[in-house]
């Protein structure tokens, strides 16, 4: 038998899976939440991961963002391989090469706008680039809510918080998690303009789970799970064509 061996993804993939299995339980109990994904994700494009509830895809977005390890397979970050990093080796990963977007954007309470947006590099002992910080600021539209607390901001405000937050230390990547489910139609609209020009402008690679057929129409590719298999994708989608493939996938 010829022992096979995997290389590490090309240089313009920002992250891949190569039959990614992820297993919950045993017996009986067991749910086998990905089953042999392999899919890769392209540098400087947006990227949509969408299914019906329990199709995997937010499992997928956290064994990609190094957040929860696979049971077999593989998960490439540019050149390195997740799945080899000890606990530590993949603290310093999602530190320095990830940024990632929440849908209930877990901002620290006690700290203002600009605390919070600074927090990471804060407890990494690094100093934003003054120049960059100012840019995202500028670009989430917050200039004037930089001293502001959470509570004092609207969900739409907050999540741009988090959205600039992930963005500061200039990830490879940005993993976003239904990151306009909390909001308005408005806000969210927000949120996913801001996301698609940093794509466009600033060439940030950007992985978003979401449900809805409006929010995936920002991106460039939609990839579709349906339980625990991609099972199709479509590039430059449109809200009334995802929504119709979501039908399908529902039936």
């Amino acid at each position: 038998m010829t022992e096979t061996t995997t290389s590490p993804p090309r240089t313009s993939t920002a992250a891949r899976a190569i039959a990614a299995c992820k297993v919950y339980g045993e017996g009986e109990a067991e749910v086998r939440a990905l089953d042999g994904v392999s899919v890769e994700f392209e540098t400087s494009r947006m990227t949509a991961i969408m299914g019906p509830s329990g199709s995997g895809k937010s499992t997928l977005l956290h064994c990609l963002a190094g957040l929860d390890r696979l049971t077999s397979g593989q998960i490439f970050l540019g050149s390195e391989e997740l799945s080899a990093l000890s606990e530590k080796q993949l603290t310093l990963i999602r530190r320095d090469k990830i940024g990632f977007v929440f849908q209930a954007y877990n901002l620290v309470p006690t700290l203002n706008a600009l605390e919070n947006i600074t927090l990471p590099m804060s407890l990494a002992r690094t100093k934003p680039d003054p120049a960059w910080l100012d840019k995202v600021v500028d670009t989430v539209r917050l200039r004037d809510r930089l001293t502001h607390r959470p509570s004092e901001l609207s969900g739409g405000q907050q999540q741009r918080v988090a959205v600039a937050r992930a963005l500061l230390s200039r990830p490879e990547i940005v993993f976003a998690d239904e990151p306009t489910g909390n909001l308005d139609s408005r806000s969210g609209a927000e949120i996913l303009t801001f996301m698609r020009q940093a794509v466009d402008d600033l060439g940030q690679t950007t992985v978003i789970v979401t449900h809805d057929p409006v929010a995936a129409s920002y991106s460039n590719r939609v990839v579709f799970l349906a339980d625990g298999r991609i099972v199709d994708e479509m590039l430059e989608p449109t809200a009334d064509r995802v929504l119709d493939r979501m039908k399908r996938l529902g039936d």
